[in-house]
């Protein structure tokens, strides 16, 4: 985690809605250099592209571990079409590389495996607290704000019809 942390409860400034996008790899086989590292290497000509189009919807995103053999990213979007439209996109990096991701799933025979998950969370249906941190998760996608100009309770953050 980088940056100074900020003193106090924050909360997230974006109350809008946002779709949060986990994806990761597990290296299945240590020695199957060839089926994971290319996978590996994949994400960051993906998030360098989307961080050079400040339309794309790429909020932000958090790299993670998740021990030795699991590495993951947690991104945060503007919304769903955003987010299938880049994966869609026939000019954009991700084609490709998923294209070539699954030839090299099949032929490397279970030595990597892949996973992603996705949430679509509504206005008012997401809260956050961040306690002497610097900007962290969607705190650091949207910005943050002191606690008391959402809400001092999660129950005043979240607006659930």
């Amino acid at each position: 985690m980088s940056g100074k942390p900020i003193e106090g409860r924050m909360t997230a400034a974006g109350e809008d809605g946002v779709v949060v996008f986990h994806i990761g790899m597990r290296i299945n086989s240590f020695a199957a250099v060839r089926s994971w590292w290319p996978v590996a290497r994949a994400m960051g000509p993906m998030l360098a592209e989307l961080a050079r189009d400040k339309d794309s919807g790429l909020l932000g995103y958090k790299s993670l571990l998740g021990g030795v053999r699991e590495v993951y990213l947690v991104q945060y979007w503007e919304s769903k079409e955003k987010l299938l439209a880049y994966a869609a996109a026939p000019d954009k990096s991700h084609r490709p590389a998923w294209a070539a991701f699954n030839r090299r799933l099949r032929e490397g025979r279970g030595k990597v495996g892949f996973w992603h998950e996705t949430y679509v969370v509504p206005a008012g249906s997401h809260e956050s607290i961040y306690m002497n941190m610097p900007e962290f998760g969607l705190g650091k996608a949207t910005g943050v704000v002191p606690v008391g100009r959402r809400g001092d309770r999660a129950a005043d953050r979240l607006r659930i019809s």
